[in-house]
């Protein structure tokens, strides 16, 4: 009875977590994390003891460190006069896109993807309604690589964080691995974007582009807040454990005579931690759920193209070409998978889930990778489908430009198709 009480928690739980919302309640995906944990350990799903054990303070210290990091960035103005400079030196509406692509992708990499958009989206929009062109291209453009760029590290975005925590796998071989394709994958959004909105681009059209707005910095946070950054990367090349790393360096800037405490705690999304925390204590639940074991024994000897073991720990079998074949195979529909389910249920709780199938790959560090690929460029597919393309969204509408779901699907649908193809390929071949 209990078992099946717990089954039917878990499925409402993710139903409701993927919807971020539940019908006459005003709770949002942290909260229905949190309350949905919280029930599970008082039906005795999961001993409190397993809660707390199914919590990994790695990745929650990499998120809260980072945060604290992108938060002194962001009240040094850090952000604001480096759009302002991008956005600026453009001259035509095509290369005003690619900066922004550019910006959005290389500022993703570093300092959270959510982030990027929250600070560029404003920049956009001013710069494009006072020089007289449409905002709606320039905002896809903004979204989609900000997702793609993200990809590219562990720090780029929460995914990665988690399975940068969860797989071990050293900063710069990371971004070995998928900054290629991700670089790659911005000039795919640079293309498809140009070719949806023709209109916007046309050949030989000049930039009105006036005098810009003063942007103001507190440089001596600014000199600091760089200085922690390329101190937390200089250590992650270094090898140190990203958790580690970034901790050093938000460490290093909550020291100061300058910064209120509470300005830079206030730019925290502790909402955030919240649904991570719960998350864990609710996907651990799922891993030990009958339903999940049998689902996960019988489906994954198919996707890996032989009766390879059990997600517990065993190592897929095979040999030579025809094992390489089939692992080729098996990577490409695990690809497919996660990029399905990112979109059914979102890309946090889809790495979760699939966590544990890893060790079902005869190439762990290869499955980890295509994991962190699919579900980041699978947030491109629609509106919907990452929060930064929401934070866009949003952010846009406020200033009175409306980017519907069917203009950025037109573009947002083959830029997720062909990223994702692209990533797959080249994970293949290194």
């Amino acid at each position: 009875m209990r078992e099946a009480l717990t089954d039917l928690v878990l499925l409402a739980a993710l139903a409701a977590i993927a919807a971020g919302r539940v019908p006459r309640l005003r709770m949002n995906r942290a909260t229905i994390a949190l309350a949905a944990a919280a029930l599970l350990v008082a039906m005795g799903s999961i001993g409190l003891a397993g809660a707390f054990a199914a919590i990994d303070m790695g990745t929650i210290v990499l998120l809260l460190s980072m945060m604290l990091i992108v938060a002194n960035l962001r009240l040094s103005g850090f952000f604001e006069a480096a759009g302002a400079a991008l956005l600026a030196a453009a001259r035509g509406p095509r290369q005003l896109l690619a900066l922004v692509v550019l910006a959005a992708g290389l500022l993703s990499a570093l300092f959270l993807n959510d982030t990027i958009c929250l600070m560029l989206t404003p920049l956009v929009v001013e710069l494009c309604l006072r020089s007289k062109r449409d905002p709606l291209p320039y905002l896809v453009a903004l979204a989609t690589a900000a997702n793609v760029g993200s990809a590219a590290t562990i720090v780029g975005n929460p995914q990665n964080m988690l399975i940068g925590a969860s797989s071990g796998i050293p900063f710069g071989r990371f971004l070995l691995m998928l900054g290629p394709p991700s670089l790659f994958g911005l000039l795919v959004v640079y293309a498809v974007v140009s070719r949806s909105f023709p209109a916007e681009f046309r050949a030989g059209e000049r930039l009105a582009v006036p005098e810009g707005a003063r942007t103001r910095s507190y440089k001596p946070l600014l000199r600091k807040s760089l200085g922690a950054a390329l101190l937390m990367l200089v250590l992650l090349f270094a090898g140190v454990p990203a958790p580690l790393a970034s901790l050093v360096a938000a460490a290093l800037l909550l020291v100061t005579r300058r910064v209120n405490p509470e300005r830079v705690f206030a730019e925290v999304d502790f909402s955030l931690l919240v649904f991570f925390a719960g998350l864990f204590v609710i996907t651990k639940t799922v891993e030990g759920t009958g339903a999940f074991r049998f689902l996960v024994d019988r489906s994954m000897p198919l996707v890996t193209g032989g009766a390879a073991g059990s997600a517990g720990g065993s190592a897929a079998v095979g040999a030579g070409g025809a094992a390489g074949a089939a692992g080729g195979a098996a990577l490409s529909l695990f690809a497919l998978l996660t990029a399905f389910f990112s979109n059914l249920v979102s890309n946090v709780p889809t790495v979760m889930l699939f966590r544990p199938l890893v060790a079902w790959f005869p190439d762990a560090e290869k499955a980890w990778l295509v994991l962190a690929m699919a579900s980041t460029y699978a947030g491109n597919l629609t509106l919907l489908g990452s929060v930064a393309n929401l934070i866009v969204a949003e952010g846009a509408k406020r200033r009175g430009v409306e980017l519907s779901f069917g203009k950025y699907l037109k573009a947002g649908l083959p830029i997720t198709l062909l990223t994702v193809a692209i990533g797959t390929g080249w994970l293949l071949l290194v």
